[in-house]
């Protein structure tokens, strides 16, 4: 495991991003034995730290150069294109605008006359967009922030380009199952999430790190995770919980 992932699970734990609990339960309604909350970077070092995770990897997979705007889609998503903003002009000399959008349209002041779903106003016709974000799961909230982007470009008579997308940590799931009453069947999994978002799409995912190597690294080196609100190092039931979980829901 690369030493950047490495830096990135000991964050994850050190701040309690990542922890272990009973009874969690996934925006889909499935149950998990985990949950990654990178709301927990709240501090300015630890901005700084999500920041250059970010930027790295926009460095390493060449998208810094080629890209205009970094797009976050709000409320998590909205730092960490902050963060990585900074990170980009700090660590790289790369100055790079950023953006994020509104739950719901401004209708007040500059708002009263653009109607924007965007706050910053970062885009331009021909603008080049990279989203970043924290987890991929269903990848649900990414087409949500698509369609926004595409309802943005119409408004504005412009053409916009979303280059790809970056997230911390992908979950490495598949998609949930529902019946025919729109309820989530446990104990079955779909497509992968990513694989599908990207064959529907047409638009590349790039991550920081898989949650599989996270877990193994943070295992193996006995870093203390939270559990059960308690700091200690990953237990042999935790462990197995988890691994019962990826057998069920995971992606090879």
């Amino acid at each position: 495991m690369e030493a950047h992932k490495q830096q990135f699970a000991r964050m994850l734990a050190e701040t309690g991003a990542i922890f272990f609990d009973k009874d969690l339960v996934l925006k889909d309604g499935r149950p998990t034995p985990y949950f990654v909350n990178m709301a927990m970077f709240r501090t300015g070092r630890l901005c700084i730290q999500m920041g250059s995770f970010f930027a790295g990897m926009m460095v390493s997979q060449g998208l810094a150069r080629d890209t205009d705007v970094i797009l976050g889609p709000s409320y998590k998503g909205s730092a960490i294109a902050l963060s990585t903003a900074i990170a980009l002009w700090q660590e790289h000399q790369i100055d790079l605008a950023f953006d994020y959008d509104r739950k719901e349209a401004k209708t007040h002041g500059e708002g009263s006359v653009s109607r924007s779903m965007f706050v910053n106003g970062a885009f331009f016709d021909g603008c080049r967009i990279f989203i970043v974000d924290d987890v991929a799961t269903s990848m649900g909230t990414k087409f949500e922030l698509l369609e926004k982007i595409e309802a943005e470009a119409r408004l504005k008579g412009m053409t916009l380009h979303v280059m790809g997308i970056g997230i911390g940590l992908d979950r490495e799931q598949a998609t949930a199952v529902y019946d025919s009453y729109g309820q989530v069947v446990l104990g079955q999994k779909g497509e992968n999430a990513i694989e599908d978002f990207v064959s529907r799409s047409g638009i590349p995912v790039f991550s920081v790190a898989g949650i599989t190597e996270a877990v193994d690294y943070l295992y193996t080196e006995r870093v203390p995770v939270m559990i059960e609100g308690r700091r200690m190092p990953m237990d042999e039931k935790t462990r197995a919980a988890f691994d019962e979980y990826i057998e069920l829901y995971g992606v090879a």
